[in-house]
């Protein structure tokens, strides 16, 4: 048999160079330029004797029919392959269900935030009673819907927030957004915006205009109502 005939010796994940590691290769390049078997092997984190966690994976695959097997296989089926046991039948389970969760997802189960009644009605039992600022820049789709999940952009102390241009669009940015509607509340129950409010939302529709995001509102939330600043004329009069 030629030297070039001869099977590739066998070697362990740590003797593959980093940019050939499907971890590393995920974080400089992106998940899509890795196979099936790489994206499988980060879920398995570890081979076994004699197999590193790459053929494990493409092992997997084969005996199950490939990613529509896996995706039809359950915990019990998982565990008969040689090299898993119940952590990582239950781990690949786990991300199967997730996967197929988000294919169900409506993006008309959204909700539009088109109109601040809406963003207080998002907003305002989340942060009923809330003795500290929270920020949010909410992104939105080309009709208005909300993208992605509800998270402040950064705490602050009882009457002040302190957040920068970077930290609000970062969001935004990952998600594709077109817009945002930015949202904060007043612990003190009081809505009526601040000068460092309104100074605040001019600066940061100028930073939009430099991302191409559209900042279409600026929300005030206190106990019992809003304002909405766009609606008021202010920040948004330029």
């Amino acid at each position: 048999m030629g030297e070039e005939q001869r099977a590739a010796p066998y070697r362990t994940m740590r003797e593959w160079a980093g940019d050939e590691r499907p971890r590393e290769r995920l974080l400089e390049h992106g998940p899509g330029v890795l196979a099936d078997a790489e994206l499988l092997a980060i879920l398995l984190r570890t081979g076994r004797r004699g197999e590193n966690v790459v053929d494990l994976a493409r092992r997997l695959l084969e005996s199950l029919g490939g990613l529509r097997g896996l995706v039809r296989a359950d915990p019990a089926a998982l565990q008969r392959v040689d090299g898993l046991g119940p952590a990582k039948a239950a781990e690949l389970a786990a991300a199967v269900e997730l996967g197929r969760r988000v294919h169900a997802l409506d993006p008309g189960e959204q909700p539009t935030l088109l109109r601040p009644e809406a963003v207080f009605d998002l907003l305002g039992p989340r942060l009923l009673g809330k003795t500290r600022e929270e920020f949010y820049a909410l992104p939105l789709d080309t009709k208005g819907r909300l993208l992605g999940g509800i998270a402040p952009v950064n705490g602050g102390s009882v009457n002040a927030v302190s957040i920068r241009a970077a930290e609000t669009f970062r969001q935004a940015i990952v998600l594709e957004a077109t817009s945002v509607i930015l949202a904060h509340n007043h612990p003190s129950g009081d809505p009526r915006p601040s000068p460092q409010d309104i100074a605040l939302t001019r600066e940061l529709i100028r930073a939009g205009e430099l991302l191409d995001i559209a900042v279409l509102d600026h929300v005030v939330i206190g106990a019992r109502g809003f304002v909405s600043l766009r609606r008021e004329g202010l920040a948004f009069d330029a």
